[in-house]
């Protein structure tokens, strides 16, 4: 498929093309200079990552997003939101990287699952970003390290029993050595791997379009990017990471730099019919118009995010100046909500002071119930 811009197919999509262009300018010169700019950021990756799962076809709340991330699981994660929590933990750690690290070879590799990749680590924008990375991944291991110890344990054993009856995938004694397929080391039964499927192939064919869309305007080049990445399809169990990739190569550009863009918060927004379309002008003036209405979107919440800090600073204006009401103001604005356990252990005090502390700087109770209670700006 060619994914070359004619002169006519660009002259239909100039006007979807100025209003994206227009939409994500004003959202990153907005989201640049507000005083919101850290816990906005943070509130659309929450938002992306339920809006890539909506796109899939999946709903996942996002006050249940929320409560995994924080190891607070009111049930058990399903396998829905298990995916939502890997985009949201893949768009943090592409934050964390270069500009173009996630389009890279080894960023690539990196983020679809191969641990094996070319490639190092990806560079960081700072070393306190880095260190609170592994402080919170540091903390998740620490909590599942016994139910790790028992799995491995469980699959020691079976792999003990396996091989005292011999291997079932090992090939006959006469069959032709140059037929046996062979295995990742890592997958020895063979689950992830398809040969018909070369999915290395696959994205060097959709690598190769970035040289393309580098000649386009930022945002029909983005656009072009992720049709190329749904047509190809390079990955089939990262299917989600075309709109991070999308973020990604708007923030290369220069486009976004204040944040990464929530691509499929506005894209869910869009009819399937038309993201889905045959027709690729169709297509790609669905991809423009769901970045113009994700800007739009992220422009509505930093002005209700603006408003609630400045009724939050009211509060707090004549505090002491060890208060953790400041604290709670920023915590609060970093997450579609919060509950008394998670302030609690964000500021490291009892559930009791958290309760306080949430009635005192006056944000509104969104459950509206005694158990299970939960705060946020809505």
């Amino acid at each position: 498929m060619r994914y070359e811009i004619d002169s006519p197919l660009l002259v239909s999509l100039l006007p979807t093309i100025v209003e994206a262009e227009d939409g994500l300018a004003r959202l990153d010169e907005r989201a640049a200079r507000a005083a919101i700019a850290e816990g906005f950021a943070e509130r659309r990756n929450f938002f992306d990552a339920v809006g890539a799962l909506w796109v899939a076809g999946e709903l996942v709340h996002v006050e249940d997003l929320v409560l995994h991330d924080a190891h607070m699981d009111t049930r058990t994660p399903s396998h829905e939101l298990t995916i939502a929590h890997s985009i949201l933990r893949a768009r943090r750690r592409i934050w964390t990287a270069a500009p173009d690290w996630a389009l890279s070879g080894s960023g690539l590799s990196i983020l679809g699952g191969d641990t094996q990749g070319e490639g190092a680590a990806p560079e960081t924008r700072s070393a306190k970003a880095l260190v609170e990375d592994d402080d919170a991944e540091n903390e998740a291991d620490a909590l599942l390290s016994a139910e790790l110890a028992e799995i491995d344990a469980i699959l020691e054993r079976s792999q003990r029993l396996l091989d005292s009856h011999g291997s079932p995938g090992a090939p006959e004694p006469h069959e032709a050595p140059d037929r046996v397929r062979e295995k990742r080391s890592d997958d020895p039964l063979g689950l992830f791997d398809d040969e018909e499927w070369d999915e290395a192939a696959r994205l060097r064919a959709w690598r190769k379009t970035i040289s393309i869309a580098d000649s386009l305007p930022p945002a029909l080049g983005a656009a072009l990017l992720f049709d190329a990445w749904e047509r190809m399809e390079p990955l089939r169990r990262q299917h989600w990471l075309g709109g991070l990739l999308v973020a990604s190569y708007l923030r290369a550009r220069g486009k976004v730099t204040s944040h990464l863009f929530a691509f499929y918060a506005g894209l869910k927004t869009v009819r399937y019919e038309r993201r889905r379309s045959r027709d690729r002008l169709t297509r790609l003036q669905a991809f423009l118009e769901a970045m113009a209405e994700s800007a739009a979107a992220g422009l509505k919440e930093m002005d209700r995010l603006s408003l609630a800090r400045t009724q939050m600073e009211i509060r707090f204006r004549d505090r002491r100046s060890n208060s953790s009401l400041p604290q709670l103001a920023d915590f609060v604005l970093s997450r579609p909500m919060v509950s008394s356990a998670m302030v609690a252990r964000e500021l490291r005090i009892t559930s009791r002071g958290a309760l306080n502390l949430l009635n005192d700087i006056g944000i509104r109770e969104i459950t509206g119930r005694g158990r299970y209670r939960a705060w946020g700006i809505l």
